[in-house]
């Protein structure tokens, strides 16, 4: 129930998370009427965007006032600031999250501006162009995909996807995998095992990297393609011990087992899979899409490199989901919300929007702009037939709103570890990660009350 409006925030739902370094959880804010606007571009303002530096350099910030009249103030994402703005009734104009983990986690904690009104007035965001990746975005105080949209995301990919080296398949005499037709996860790790390349009890080439973007996304996402759901209905509770999540997560334990590819047992040194991918040192990394902008910038690289559909478990349906959807979301109590919707229009259907549509680093999340999408070259006429033939796929996998995709992370990576050695069952590690994860998801539940 939202706090009387002006009334001071409330610091009840800032309960500090798990002490391993989780993110807290978000105030519960005044509930005055929605503020559409009335069209005024708000030229002359400052709006205040809380972001991190890849997501706004200052030729952008320029170019914005340029395009719109509206000087953005700039403040790095920080989530203790984030949260103190918030309690001090004093937040940000836009802020920057991740539509897969973020979304229903704040809006369940009421500090989010619905903005249903603002795009059913905009002449630059038309509802019927959004992407289906934008329903990351809304959530219905149960569900995610489903009620209010709640922000927008600037680009994305269908993360389950991957990359793979047609070079490092050719040395090991492996056939390639289809780039229309999923193979199943046993398929791909019984060619990540033959794609391995060691010498004197060193790796030199990795089979593949299969960690998705968050351990949070990863198993939900590999439990849907098993046919389930890693939570309860009200996404309280999640449950390792059922068949499809217990598959999931059995596949991911043999995997960091087998060494074939990084892992919390055996990172990769650059923190993530380009530059190992770009160095010919790994044969297939699940990045998806968005990694394409890096591999066009090396022609010989794009010359070998395919894009191959998420895999999927034998019998269960097919699903490609996207772990991210970074994008802005608005705060109920920002000050300046007709100028933060029209820097919002701006960032998402004009000029950015079409520099990151044609930069390859990402699909657009308006239809309208996939046109944009490189498609010159040879390399790139693939890579693009091949991702519009997955984008048929793509689903919405809903996450629970109480725990952050960093708890989750945390917890996940101090059980985890012992399995991944052969030091523990993959039955004994089901109900660890139950016990833990679920005591974090209680306190989450009692925080958004």
């Amino acid at each position: 129930m939202r706090s009387q409006a002006g009334a001071p925030v409330s610091r009840r739902r800032f309960l500090a998370l798990s002490a391993a370094g989780a993110a807290a959880g978000a105030a519960s804010l005044g509930g005055c009427a929605l503020q559409v606007s009335t069209g005024v571009s708000g030229s002359g303002e400052t709006v205040t965007m809380m972001v991190k530096a890849d997501d706004l350099s200052p030729d952008l910030v320029k170019q914005a006032k340029k395009d719109t009249g509206i000087t953005i103030r700039r403040v790095d994402y920080d989530i203790t600031k984030l949260i103190a703005m918030l309690t001090s009734g004093n937040p940000p104009d836009l802020v920057r999250a991740v539509g897969a983990t973020d979304a229903a986690y704040f809006a369940a904690r009421d500090v989010m501006e619905e903005l249903d009104p603002y795009f059913a007035k905009s002449s630059v965001l038309a509802v019927d162009d959004l992407d289906p990746v934008n329903d990351l975005w809304r959530y219905d105080g149960r569900t995610q995909g489903k009620g209010p949209r709640y922000g927008m995301a600037k680009d994305f990919s269908q993360d389950s996807m991957y990359w793979y080296n047609t070079a490092a398949f050719d040395k090991k005499g492996v056939d390639y995998p289809s780039e229309s037709e999923p193979v199943t996860f046993e398929e791909w790790l019984e060619n990540a095992k033959r794609l391995v390349q060691r010498s004197k009890g060193q790796t030199t080439v990795s089979g593949g990297s299969y960690n998705g973007l968050t351990k949070l996304t990863l198993m939900a996402t590999m439990t849907a393609s098993a046919g389930g759901s890693l939570f309860n209905d009200d996404f309280s509770r999640v449950d390792f011990t059922t068949p499809e999540a217990r598959k999931a997560l059995a596949w991911y334990i043999d995997y960091c087992k087998l060494k074939v590819g990084p892992s919390a047992v055996q990172p990769d040194p650059n923190g993530w899979d380009g530059p190992t991918y770009q160095a010919g040192r790994l044969a297939m990394s699940n990045t998806g899409y968005w990694m394409g902008g890096l591999i066009g910038t090396d022609k010989k690289l794009a010359q070998v490199s395919r894009l191959a559909p998420a895999p999927v478990f034998a019998g269960g349906p097919r699903i490609s989901a996207c772990q991210g959807g970074t994008g802005l979301w608005m705060p109920r109590k920002a000050k300046n919300k007709d100028a933060a919707w029209r820097i919002f229009e701006w960032f998402f259907g004009e000029a950015p929007a079409k520099a990151r549509a044609s930069s390859g680093w990402g699909i657009p999340t308006l239809k309208s702009l996939r046109s944009l999408m490189p498609h010159q070259t040879d390399y790139q006429k693939r890579t693009l037939t091949a991702q519009e033939s997955e984008l048929q796929h793509f689903s919405v996998v809903s996450l629970t709103p109480y725990i952050t995709g960093d708890a989750f992370e945390s917890l996940y990576n101090q059980v985890t570890p012992a399995a991944m050695k052969g030091e523990m069952s993959v039955d004994t590690l089901a109900g660890r990660l139950n016990s833990v994860i679920n005591e974090q998801l209680e306190r989450g539940k009692e925080q958004v009350g």
